[in-house]
């Protein structure tokens, strides 16, 4: 039988309703001849509600243990979705990671894939189970620990399951019914996307679009698993949702399929700093040591053997951020006149495949923020993307200009 995964996420497993609901969508697929993964996250709050505990009970908790406390929730989760589809007279058994097993390394709270075993979910198929529900999130160390895989891993749990067993798809329900050219809670003329590139979905995932985890979208993209996302409170259909795919089963692209958007970024330069050979990395080795994710780099002209260097980061990292320039500068590794900090910005950026073959968009970008007396204060740009750092107060604005502009409320 062909294998088709399915994710429910926090929100449409939130109470016994919607488990109940969400069991109805997977009878719909085991009616249509599928064997049937599906991996769920833990109630709509759960998760939260387990970490305030931990934190409560000790602020510097052993790690190992916090894993075993937070990964309960998804194992509540999967139980009471395989009695839901038993109560339908559908063959189901809930796994934890450990039954699978689900193998990682041993970085606990933030462990890493190592393998999935399909012999003893196989064996369980072959011997008339329908569905094999799979609480995400959770793996087991080499040691024999409970480990997770950090905040939002069920989706990388689903992605890594549809890859081992060669699922014909991989269905993400969530709260949200697709992937939209923005925001459009910023814009009304945001249009869902029929289709997404992997590589356009990775760089909106990681500027800031909240409908996929990052590492899930990596994992796809690698493996080539055609990731659908779908809402799981609207009725099912063979063309819902959004199809996240290979840019080879694009026909056609706009230039620009979407705009993203961050809004606590902050922006930092160091001026007058000696410009010397191995200057970016005494500045910016300590930054990583420290934990600071680092986006955007500016470096001026130097003039009489002096430079100005500009960096973002998020605005939660910039003490740390601070803190790590301040070490490097009273050990020597580097000197600098002043730390300019600017805590006001927003990241815009514009994304899209079509970038490759279509010119102009750069040109176009600036020309509609101009228009809107927007002032740019740092760009970057890669093969897909064109990311500026703008006044916060304008990030709205900024969004609604570049959707105008560039037309996505229209089909390519």
């Amino acid at each position: 039988m062909p294998t088709l995964v399915m994710k429910f996420g926090g929100t449409s497993v939130a109470n016994l309703d919607r488990i109940a609901r969400a069991s109805k969508r997977v009878a719909v697929e085991v009616a249509k001849g599928y064997d049937v993964i599906v991996i769920v996250s833990a109630m709509s709050g759960k998760t939260n509600e387990l970490v305030g505990w931990v934190n409560e009970t000790s602020p510097l908790y052993d790690a190992r243990e916090y894993d075993a406390i937070v990964s309960s929730g998804e194992n509540v989760t999967a139980g009471l979705m395989a009695l839901r589809l038993q109560e339908m007279d559908i063959p189901a058994r809930s796994w934890q990671g450990w039954q699978v097993p689900l193998v990682t390394n041993s970085a606990h709270s933030s462990a890493r894939i190592e393998e999935i075993p399909t012999d003893n979910i196989n064996a369980k198929f072959g011997e008339g189970m329908k569905v094999a529900v799979v609480a995400g999130f959770q793996g087991i160390s080499p040691e024999g620990r409970i480990t997770t895989l950090g905040r939002g891993g069920s989706d990388t749990t689903a992605v890594a399951f549809a890859a081992a067993f060669d699922a014909e798809r991989c269905d993400i329900y969530t709260d949200v019914d697709g992937v939209y050219t923005t925001d459009p809670r910023i814009t009304d003329k945001a249009r869902k996307l029929d289709k997404i590139a992997f590589e356009e979905m990775l760089e909106l995932a990681s500027l800031g679009a909240k409908v996929l985890q990052t590492r899930s979208v990596e994992l796809a993209m690698r493996y080539k698993v055609r990731l659908r996302v779908l809402s799981s409170f609207e009725e099912p259909s063979d063309d819902a949702g959004t199809l996240v795919c290979d840019e080879e089963e694009i026909m056609e692209q706009n230039a620009v399929a979407g705009v993203a958007y961050s809004r606590d970024e902050a922006k930092m330069t160091l001026i007058s700093v000696a410009d010397r050979p191995g200057i970016a990395a005494a500045i910016f080795g300590p930054l990583a040591e420290a934990g600071v994710n680092v986006d955007m780099i500016v470096q001026n002209i130097s003039e009489e053997g002096r430079t100005d260097m500009t960096f973002s980061c998020p605005t939660d990292q910039v003490a740390r951020a601070e803190k790590a320039m301040a070490d490097a500068m009273a050990s020597g590794e580097i000197n600098y006149h002043e730390l300019v900090t600017d805590n006001g910005v927003a990241k815009v950026s514009v994304v899209g495949i079509g970038m490759r073959s279509h010119a102009g968009v750069a040109a176009k970008m600036f020309a509609s923020l101009q228009a809107e007396g927007i002032n740019i204060k740092v760009i970057t740009t890669s093969e897909i993307k064109i990311s500026v750092l703008i006044d916060r107060k304008y990030m709205e604005l900024a969004v609604q200009a570049l959707h105008d502009a560039f037309e996505l409320e229209k089909a390519a």
